[in-house]
């Protein structure tokens, strides 16, 4: 795969100076046309051999392009990483650094340096990073699918070329710092580095988001070739109107209404019930089961994600806080979703969500959460089918994602029928300290009954996994609802320990 990065590719000073100016201006004025358009992000992934030139490419673009429109993300491999980013998923720390649109963001090194140096160093077996390359195409998909730029280059020399340009460097006193312990300690690992990244490279080298080999030996030659490859794709996409290329059918088939309109939500008794004194005797027992489980030793090697949805006015709020008094209030957060901010639009939609996971030992309530999406997203045609669509398939991977970075997911659906929502309206419009949570929008929400009732059926069958399934509580009754809460949490938590302790 590298032999054509090992041709002694060289260009000549003369053709270097006619050349470099006007590609140089013709790139910058790219990239302001990319700020005032705002229509999506340019993302920059440098990996590669030490000794290729990384640096030094690295360099240049930030004196080709305004320095002040990109960020740039020096990445180490995971294993060699901040305490911080080792405390959460792997992923992460990539979301937290993704630009926003109209800017670039440059990675040197990347999500490739945790898959490629952990197969060298076997700090990772190869099943282990097969589900990290899986997970890096659906995130690549997913960032390419919002409309993502992204150019991925290779920064190549054979091995003899390495060693004379580590040697060269270091001859030089100017440079000689630049060459370090573990440049040598990578050489001596060529040949297996050699064979991991072409492997790599081969496998997600793909039609959104291919590999771009760059022989580093020859500065100008390596240059030219960057700045020409950055340009074109970047003048190419701005031509386009940042437009996203939709696939012509979904990326999944749409669920269809069962023709004895028979749905899922509709086999629920929901009017459950619970005598008060058996709730406050069980409540007390459930809330100190949960106190007790989020101290137990082994939840410090863990995470907990709880999710909360439901029709309005489930009692959602009162759930949670039944939840909360169990917990030390050092533990845990809770995060309520409401529309995204401007700055949260200028993200992929998932951004949000990943910046607020917890870290190990942590707890990270959710009221409302990603599922907006394929919810009142869904139904308000706040986005289009294609995105709610293919928004499926996204969930299930983040939530993967989670549950191997060691987080308890718990989703719950508190469900009510339409009379049981409607004397709940009616009775926070005559509460004097009930009237906030009553707004036009309940109403609203309450003329599209059927078809939010469609969304969460689907939702449910295209997102309860083995690892992430979701509880459905029967909600008419407050006291039953928060108790299966508990104790849905209770049981999902000892399992997991119990698991650990094994």
């Amino acid at each position: 795969m590298f032999e054509s990065a090992e041709l002694g590719h060289k260009i000549d000073k003369a053709r270097y100076q006619e050349e470099m100016p006007e590609l140089r201006q013709a790139l910058l004025d790219a990239q302001y046309e990319l700020r005032e358009k705002g229509d999506f992000p340019l993302i920059i992934l440098i990996n590669g051999f030490d000794g290729a030139g990384r640096g030094e490419t690295l360099h240049q673009l930030n004196e080709w392009m305004d320095p002040r429109l990109i960020q740039v993300s020096a990445e180490t491999a995971l294993f060699s990483s901040s305490e911080e980013s080792a405390q959460r998923p792997w992923m992460w720390r990539y979301w937290n650094a993704l630009p926003p649109k109209g800017r670039t963001g440059v990675f040197f090194g990347s999500w490739y340096s945790d898959v490629l140096f952990g197969r060298v160093y076997d700090k990772t077996d190869e099943k282990q990073a097969m589900l990290q390359i899986g997970q890096i195409l659906a995130f690549e998909k997913k960032l390419c699918a919002e409309g993502a730029l992204i150019l991925k280059f290779w920064f190549h020399l054979s091995k003899e070329k390495q060693k004379k340009r580590l040697k060269s460097l270091e001859a030089d006193k100017k440079s000689a710092w630049r060459v370090t312990e573990t440049d040598w300690n990578h050489h001596k690992l060529y040949d297996r580095i050699y064979h991991q990244a072409e492997q790599l490279l081969r496998m997600t080298s793909t039609g959104e988001a291919p590999w771009v080999l760059v022989e580093g030996e020859d500065a100008r030659y390596r240059d030219l070739t960057v700045a020409r490859v950055i340009y074109q794709a970047l003048r190419s996409r701005l031509n386009r109107g940042g437009e996203r290329r939709h696939h012509a059918a979904a990326e999944v088939a749409p669920l269809l209404p069962p023709v004895d309109g028979l749905q899922l939500l509709d086999t629920l008794v929901l009017d459950r019930t619970v005598d008060k004194e058996e709730y406050k005797t069980e409540l007390a027992v459930l809330q100190g089961r949960l106190h007790e489980l989020t101290r137990h030793p082994n939840f410090k090697k863990q995470a907990l994600v709880v999710v909360f949805e439901g029709n309005d006015a489930a009692g959602k709020g009162g759930a949670i806080r039944r939840v909360t008094a169990a917990l030390d209030a050092r533990r845990y957060r809770i995060v309520p979703i409401a529309a995204p901010s401007q700055d949260e639009r200028a993200k992929p939609w998932l951004w949000r969500f990943w910046r607020e996971t917890p870290k190990k030992g942590g707890i990270t309530i959710f009221d409302r959460s990603w599922y907006g999406r394929v919810l009142v997203e869904r139904v308000e045609n706040f986005c289009s089918e294609h995105e709610w669509m293919r928004a499926y398939n996204e969930i299930n991977n983040f939530e993967q994602q989670l549950v191997a970075g060691n987080i308890i997911v718990v989703k719950f659906w508190l469900a009510i029928s339409s009379e049981e929502q409607l004397k709940r309206f009616k009775e926070r419009e005559e509460t004097g300290f009930k009237r906030f949570k009553i707004t036009e929008e309940d109403w609203r929400n309450r003329e599209k009954w059927d078809q939010y009732k469609d969304a969460v059926c689907d939702m449910i069958d295209r997102t309860s996994t083995q690892s992430a399934p979701w509880t459905l509580v029967e909600a008419n009754n407050k006291l039953y609802a928060r108790l299966k809460i508990l104790r849905t949490l209770c049981n999902a938590l000892e399992s997991r320990l119990l698991k650990s302790n094994g």
